[in-house]
């Protein structure tokens, strides 16, 4: 099956030659998304509790707008620059994943943008129910 990009409606400009998503049989690819407003200036500056709940609203309207819900992710993979965020970064992330938890990894690292403290990239499988 081809692969089809994944452009939610009201997206903003990308950092890079990348779409927000790709679908390939029944299994979406969100990029690895940031705290970015739509001419990718960074959000919520110094709050990565904001900055998740944005970062994780903003993969929630790809998998919708390739048909899935939350429920369909099956791997996050989490990157933050400081673990002093960690704790702030799970409380968000438990509300958006209540039930069965997705596998995931998350790791300390340099993000693209100075201001980011967190980037998450999930993987969710829409096609097969």
């Amino acid at each position: 099956m081809p692969m089809k990009p994944v452009i939610p409606v009201g997206s903003g400009k990308t950092l890079a030659p990348y779409s927000p998503g790709a679908m390939a049989d029944g299994i979406v690819y969100v990029s690895g998304t940031l705290a970015l407003d739509k001419e990718t200036n960074v959000v919520h500056v110094g709050d990565a509790a904001k900055q998740t709940e944005f970062v994780l609203e903003q993969i929630k309207s790809v998998i919708e707008a390739a048909g899935g819900t939350m429920s369909d992710v099956t791997f996050n993979q989490i990157f933050l620059t400081d673990w002093a965020n960690y704790a702030a970064i799970n409380t968000v992330y438990a509300t958006y994943f209540p039930g069965d938890k997705p596998a995931r990894y998350c790791i300390q690292c340099g993000l693209v943008k100075k201001d980011a403290l967190v980037e998450i990239a999930t993987t969710a499988h829409v096609g097969k129910r």
